[in-house]
């Protein structure tokens, strides 16, 4: 599945009121660690079929960014209907990643 863009208009309906798990990652094109991390999210995304990833650029979406408290990126969110259930910071390896959404 591909990455899904995440916007505020689209929110509730792809995160919020999803019923399997969404993998979020909050980015801005201008980030070199998110571009460094952008590929491992897209394979991510390729692979697991029983779940959603997304990706919201906080530059076009500061008001979700604010929302969940983004200080830094990349963060990378998992949401469990609808609630943040794992949160990191910084470039990770894929497994961590996967290991958040598996959980």
């Amino acid at each position: 599945m591909a990455v899904l863009t995440i916007t505020k208009e689209n929110f509730e309906k792809e995160v919020k009121n999803s019923d399997v798990p969404v993998l979020v990652d909050f980015w801005a094109s201008w980030c070199g660690p998110c571009r460094m991390i952008g590929p491992v999210i897209e394979e991510i995304a390729n692979e697991v079929t029983d779940k959603k990833v997304g990706k919201i650029n906080v530059d076009e979406q500061p008001e979700l960014a604010q929302t969940f408290g983004v200080m830094s990126i990349p963060t990378i969110m998992v949401f469990n209907k609808g609630e943040v259930s794992e949160k990191v910071v910084g470039v990770q390896p894929k497994q961590v990643l996967l290991d958040m959404l598996n959980k």
